[in-house]
């Protein structure tokens, strides 16, 4: 790292730290409090435009297994040897790079062991890096559906988040806690519903009315919103954060949603060598809405076919 860069991010860091816990002796004076953040903010907004700025955060996940319907029907060993397969998707490390304005968020690159799947969450589909731009208010996340590409937009302003007095020390740094709802997600794992047990019935005795029945597609119920929690850092002065989440007045280090944790473990400030973060450009640019749409209409015809195909199965036994 450059020598004189070093020193005034050190400067920067120290005074930051002393206004943070100013800060923090004015928890119950909202005018005080408000004040104070907005200094802080003025003062980190001149730093990042006085400095040839970059960084690389690196994030562990943790993500909470749910087999939905299919649970019922598997034995609890059957149950953790699935887990045990679908390591790879439950626990990922993210690298998050970023400058003043701009961030690339990507899953680490590793070999797979053998035995270990993608899961219910990729099932059909396969994300990609993720380009941020908060100057341009700019979001895009490359991803693979059905070997189709596509660069999903997000608005940037969509996460309406509410900072709290609430902090706590993550690392070296003091984080301040914030809370938001957002859109739930589109959720795989209630696809497909697990096979119905048909018993012993003996061959060709068949329903009466089989052959007039039409296979069901059912709207699959998603949960409208979910909770999300972040905490962030005002000593790393920039809006920044993994995935989809930014906006606040410091880089994001801990962020957890319904079912998964993201926690930051290493922070790389000024590297020697940088990285470019380019704006993606390959795939059909579509919002996050009507990609949603898509991916909805595929499902129902993927749903229905399999209930075709176990309909079939069924008039034969």
């Amino acid at each position: 790292m450059d020598l004189k860069v070093q020193k005034n991010y050190d400067y920067f860091n120290l005074k930051l730290t002393i206004c943070i816990g100013v800060l923090s002796s004015f928890e119950k004076n909202i005018f005080m409090r408000n004040f104070i953040l907005i200094f802080v903010a003025v003062f980190s907004f001149n730093f990042l435009h006085s400095q040839d700025f970059q960084g690389k955060a690196y994030y562990k996940s943790k993500t909470s297994f749910d087999l939905g319907s299919w649970g019922s029907t598997m034995s609890t060993e059957q149950k953790n040897q699935m887990k045990n397969r679908m390591k790879n998707m439950l626990e990922k490390t993210f690298i998050l790079t970023f400058n003043k304005a701009e961030s690339k968020f990507k899953e680490e690159e590793r070999l797979a062991a053998p035995g270990q799947g993608r899961g219910w969450g990729s099932f059909g589909s396969s994300s990609g890096p993720r380009y941020k731009n908060v100057k341009e208010k700019m979001s895009l996340e490359e991803i693979e559906f059905f070997g189709k590409k596509f660069l999903v937009s997000d608005d940037i302003d969509e996460i309406k988040w509410e900072m709290t007095t609430e902090q706590k020390k993550i690392g070296n740094y003091i984080c301040f806690k914030a809370i938001a709802k957002k859109k739930a997600p589109f959720d795989w794992s209630g696809v497909f519903s697990p096979p119905r047990s048909r018993g012993n019935k003996p061959r060709g005795d068949k329903p009466k009315d089989s052959a007039s029945k039409k296979p069901e597609v059912k709207t699959i119920d998603i949960p409208k919103t979910i909770d999300i929690v972040a905490w962030y850092a005002p000593q790393i002065p920039v809006s920044h954060g993994p995935a989809e989440y930014g906006g606040l007045p410091g880089l994001i280090l801990e962020l957890t949603t319904n079912q998964t944790v993201l926690l930051c473990s290493k922070i790389i400030m000024n590297p020697e060598k940088k990285d470019e973060i380019l704006m993606p450009t390959k795939g059909e640019k579509v919002t996050r809405n009507e990609y949603d749409e898509i991916v909805k209409l595929k499902t129902e015809e993927m749903k229905s076919m399999y209930q075709s195909r176990g309909m079939r199965s069924g008039r034969k036994q």
